[in-house]
Formats: structure tokens, C-alpha cells, sequence
């Protein structure tokens, strides 16, 4: 393991926030990486090869400036990662006055390295599991170079899996961690729970023998819940069906399919329930667009009425909670309802015109988004 230059920048520059004498942090090789003092970068620092090849401290002082190359007096501490030196760091000063600091400092460091580079890896990871799921619903067969990496990231080709995206907004890290945390609580063995984008998530669960899908769906829940209490924004969850793993690119575009609907209902939404929405997407364009002002004319003009309409229509025709929904009083509700009918000649009293009236505002909200 070795520390690139990049870092030990960013550690000097916290080094500075604390500590106000020139501080430096060499290479093994003995140059200078990063420095206080930026005229110092580049040089030959022969006090800290000295350091890395001895691995202890070593004290400079002001005779040693005169017989060693590069040097300042003050003190040299090696920088460990396991028992291995990595780097050195470097004080301007009396010794024992520094040596404390210096101490503190080189400890610090070993800790931001360690962290750095499990961040490093983590991202590493994260890369590598996206690149092989582009090439699982790429590739049309799955080459050797394929079969490797799966078997390297501990991939059961073996398994049916099932692919769920989940969109909101651009997710930070920690709510990547948390949602992360979440779903493995419930299913420990799904390995790709990765950002596909910057809205999305992808999650690609290995299905049990006994999948509940009751319990998938309060999961699914409780994520999109946890979306709106860190933001303030519901996510939507489209979940495709489970499939052998060779046909997982069908289970992708039926999650689409569901996200594309969860977005609308705001409630995860599972593929194999769109029956409706299946028929309705083999109709052509030309009717999608003009079936909405067939059916409701100039009441499209009326944006509180098509509110009013959609609200309806997503309570399942209760009056009482879409009225509750809309903060309005019932009659209010009614007297909406009724210059409906009037505008587009339907009644809620005739299943015929309620599924006319579904259909025309569904290609009327897809047409908006």
C-alpha cells in the first residue's frame, strides 16, 4: 500500500487547520509529497529515507542540516499502515517540544489513511459490481471474462433473481448506507444494492425458495418511507418478476415498467399487477393523444377539477377520503363530481363511463410527464 500524492494534499491542508509550523509528509523514496510549505514539494529529503528504511523516528537537528540533503531541523516519524511504511511525516522545531504534536499528527494520519483507503475500496467495489450488472443485462451470452468476475464477487448465477429499481432524487452517500443497512437486515445475501444514475437505485435481490412477497412489499415501504422522512419526498419502487438468472434484462424492463407507475400512485408497484397498464400500452400513440380531450373537452381546462379527478380516482371512488385527501367538505366533493358529468356527459353510475373516464386520464397524465 502506498500514499498517493492526492491525499496526503488533502492531510496537510487539514494539518494546517490545527497546526501552524511547517509540516511536510515524504514518499519512501525520500521526496516530498506534500507540504506547508510548497516550495518544499519535489525535493530530496535524505533525513526521511533515512525514516522509511529504519522505520524510527529520527531527530533532526541543526548540525544534520549541515551534512544531510534536503533537511530541516525538527523530526521525522514513519507513517504505518500494518507494519509497513508507507510515508513519513515531518516537523520544523525544538524536538522535544514537538514530539507530542508530532506524535498526534502522524497517528491522525495513519487513521484518515485507513478510512481513505476503505473508502477507496468500498468505491471500488461499488464500481466494479455496476460495470459487471451493465454487462449481465448487456451481454446476449455470458462470456469467460463474465463468469470470472462473477465467480470473484461471490455471484450465484445459479439463483432466480428478481430486479427492483427505486427513484427519488440524488441520493447522498449515507442514505445509500442507511437504505443499504435496511434491505440487508431482511435479505443479507443480496450483494447489488448499487446507484444506477443519479436518481436511482438498483437493487438485485436473490429470491428465496419461499419468497413472502408481503414481506418484500413492507420493505420496499419502509424504504420509499425512509426516502420521505430524510427529504421530504416520497421515492417510487418498480419491482419486476423473478426470473432465471440468463433472463434478468426481462426483469429489468418490467421494473421500468412498475417505476414508470409508481411514480404516478406513489406506493411501490409490482409488474405482474399492471394488467390494465399492459393492455393500455399496446394502444397507438395517435389515440393516446386525442382520447383525453375526446372524453373531457374543456373540462382539461379546469385544473382543480382534474385534480379532483385523479384524487378520486386514487381513492378507489370513496367520497369520504377524497374529501379527507383535499381538505374539502363532501358536498363540495359532490358538487365537483357533478360539473364533470355535466362537461363531459359521463356518469359515476355507469361502470362504462368510470373506465372511460380512467382511461382518458391516464393517457392524459402520461402525456405530462
Amino acid at each position: 500500500m502506498f500514499l498517493q500524492p492526492l491525499l496526503a494534499k488533502k492531510i496537510i491542508a487539514e494539518v494546517k487547520k490545527m497546526y501552524e509550523r511547517e509540516v511536510i509528509i515524504v514518499n519512501t523514496d525520500g521526496h516530498i509529497m506534500a507540504s506547508t510549505n510548497d516550495e518544499r514539494i519535489g525535493r530530496f529529503h535524505e533525513g526521511a529515507l533515512i525514516c522509511a528504511k529504519e522505520k524510527r523516528n529520527v531527530i533532526i537537528t541543526k548540525e544534520d542540516e549541515k551534512r544531510l540533503k534536503g533537511v530541516k531541523a525538527g523530526l521525522n516519524l514513519p507513517v504505518f499502515s500494518d507494519r509497513d511504511v508507507i510515508a513519513v511525516f515531518g516537523l520544523t522545531g525544538e524536538p522535544a517540544e514537538i514530539q507530542p504534536y508530532g506524535e498526534l499528527l502522524r497517528k491522525m494520519t495513519e487513521l484518515f489513511i485507513k478510512e481513505s483507503w476503505h473508502l477507496e475500496q468500498s468505491q471500488w467495489r461499488d464500481r466494479m459490481l455496476e460495470s459487471f450488472m451493465i454487462d449481465w443485462l448487456q451481454l446476449k451470452e455470458w462470456s469467460p471474462g463474465f463468469l470470472e468476475k462473477a465467480q470473484l464477487l461471490g455471484v450465484d448465477l445459479a439463483s432466480r433473481r428478481q430486479l427492483i429499481l427505486i427513484q427519488g432524487y440524488e441520493w447522498s452517500s449515507y442514505e445509500i448506507d442507511q437504505m443499504t443497512h435496511i434491505w440487508k437486515s431482511a435479505y443479507p445475501s443480496d450483494l447489488f444494492i448499487i446507484r444506477w444514475g443519479n436518481e436511482r437505485i438498483l437493487i438485485n435481490h436473490e429470491v428465496p425458495k419461499h419468497e413472502q412477497r408481503d414481506r418484500l412489499l413492507q420493505l420496499l415501504l419502509r424504504i420509499c418511507s425512509f426516502a420521505h422522512t430524510a427529504n421530504s419526498r416520497m421515492a417510487a419502487a418498480g419491482a419486476g418478476r423473478a426470473v432465471e438468472s440468463s433472463s434478468l434484462t426481462d426483469s429489468y424492463e418490467q421494473a421500468e415498467k412498475g417505476l414508470a407507475v409508481s411514480l404516478k400512485r406513489k406506493t411501490p408497484v409490482f409488474e405482474e399487477d399492471l394488467k390494465l397498464d399492459m393492455c393500455l400500452t399496446e394502444i397507438s400513440t395517435g389515440t393516446r393523444n386525442e382520447f383525453p380531450q375526446r372524453v373531457f373537452g374543456a373540462a382539461l381546462e379546469h385544473q382543480e377539477l382534474m385534480n379532483t379527478l385523479r384524487t378520486f380516482f386514487h381513492h378507489d371512488l370513496s367520497l369520504k377520503q377524497t374529501a379527507e385527501n383535499m381538505h374539502i367538505h363532501i358536498n363540495t366533493l359532490r358538487y365537483r363530481l357533478a360539473k364533470a358529468e355535466q362537461l363531459t356527459g359521463l356518469r359515476f353510475d355507469r361502470t362504462e363511463d368510470i373506465v372511460t373516464m380512467y382511461v382518458a386520464l391516464y393517457f392524459s397524465d402520461q402525456g405530462t410527464n
